[in-house]
């Protein structure tokens, strides 16, 4: 069975403990109930606790959760909260026994990563530390592979997040031996003569129009777009559902790999066109490809993020290798020209763009300022050699009529 769930925590003993998505309506009804029943502190006369016992904790966030006992030592207990696995050292005084809600099985499931041997026949804490680091809260999707013989027994599962096995990301880092590392290749490391490369976004028909936003200009005619993923998916054609899916994949194992990205090693192929990973100004990495080396001492590589069309010359220290598994998904930014217009022969603009000087600079402005943050919406003319389509404004009408009435650009038939 494959299904989505959400780590609650860590064991001490390496135990992953999660709480399947389908679950979480009932438990969070569940939590309701239990805060209306139980109000104020906890039991504040003497009572006898014994080991195993089921009870109500209050904890430190002042919410009440079911729990049992762990251990008993003096007027210290430790209790497990069974919906969600952590074990913690409560005084008695918030804790309240009951017999409400035994009868309603743990919604946290235990569980072990299938066919995993930790280092030393055991996870050590500095391996535990980072699977919590890595997994607390996080949404992953769980691979039942073997079901224990007591019910109250451990899960054998295979665990992805971001599309990569967990098991084997914890082989790659040292932590443990896994018996199934078919894809221990995943993780970033190409060798050979076969250079990895990126799937190319697939258009809409020519003739159909289809929203889009533009993530990059390089003139006012040449521009990089991404189909718009927003809106409604019913009113979509087959390419931008696609597209849409492939656009929420990519954030998700994004927003991962920014998570584990110190365990990548850095970049040291520089071949025209490879994929890679590039640490952006904001400080977060993004799919990228390298064009060209600018700089030799220090070494300073032209990138060019794939998902947005945007350049950036960095340092070998902000660039590291690539996920295969990263490669799956198309590249969210198309170079596409725009048809109907070129650059006014009468533009007495004297500041033009440097690598494009038949433009000015204020018609490159001007077209900024009318596809910045707007809904726009594209129809593909042709698709070679180049890709040129006609793109719209949200009032509809073609982007470029402005530059032609500032007489910034004239018609091209």
């Amino acid at each position: 069975k494959i299904f989505q769930a959400v780590v609650s925590c860590i064991g001490a003993d390496g135990t992953i403990y999660i709480i399947p998505k389908s679950s979480e309506t009932a438990l969070n009804k569940l939590m309701a109930e239990i805060q209306n029943t139980f109000k104020g502190l906890g039991l504040l006369i003497p009572y006898c606790w014994k080991k195993g016992e089921a009870c109500v904790v209050r904890g430190s966030d002042t919410v009440w959760y079911r729990a049992k006992i762990v251990e008993v030592s003096g007027s210290t207990l430790q209790v497990q909260y069974i919906d969600h696995g952590y074990i913690e050292s409560i005084p008695q005084c918030h804790l309240y026994p009951t017999t409400f809600y035994t009868s309603i099985p743990p919604f946290c499931i235990p569980c072990q990563l299938y066919k995993t041997l930790p280092i030393g026949n055991f996870w050590q804490q500095d391996a535990v530390d980072y699977l919590q680091e890595l997994l607390k809260n996080e949404e992953v999707e769980i691979h039942v592979e073997e079901i224990p013989d007591n019910p109250w027994g451990k899960l054998s599962i295979s665990l992805y997040f971001g599309g990569m096995s967990l098991s084997s990301f914890m082989a790659y880092q040292k932590y443990c031996v896994a018996g199934d590392c078919q894809d221990i290749q995943k993780l970033g490391i190409f060798e050979g003569d076969v250079l990895p490369s990126y799937l190319l976004q697939p258009l809409p028909v020519p003739g159909e129009t289809f929203p889009v936003t533009v993530t990059h200009l390089v003139s006012p005619k040449e521009v990089y777009i991404c189909l718009d993923s927003s809106g409604n998916l019913t009113d979509r054609c087959d390419t931008e559902r696609a597209a849409s899916h492939d656009s929420e994949g990519l954030d998700k194992a994004l927003k991962w790999c920014n998570k584990i990205v110190k365990t990548l090693p850095h970049l040291t192929n520089f071949s025209k066109e490879l994929p890679c990973l590039a640490e952006y100004v904001d400080g977060l990495w993004y799919r990228a490809k390298v064009l060209s080396i600018t700089q030799l001492v220090p070494v300073q590589i032209l990138v060019q993020f794939v998902d947005y069309g945007t350049y950036l010359v960095a340092p070998t220290s902000r660039l590291r290798h690539i996920p295969c598994h990263l490669l799956k998904y198309p590249v969210q930014a198309v170079r596409v020209l725009l048809a109907g217009f070129k650059p006014a022969s009468d533009d007495r603009n004297v500041e033009r763009i440097p690598y494009s000087p038949e433009w000015s600079l204020k018609a490159l402005w001007t077209m900024v300022d009318c596809v910045e943050g707007k809904r726009l919406s594209a129809s593909v003319l042709t698709v070679s050699p180049e890709v040129t389509i006609s793109l719209y404004g949200d009032d509809k009408n073609l982007v470029h009529l402005k530059l032609l009435e500032m007489g910034l650009a004239e018609l091209d038939e």
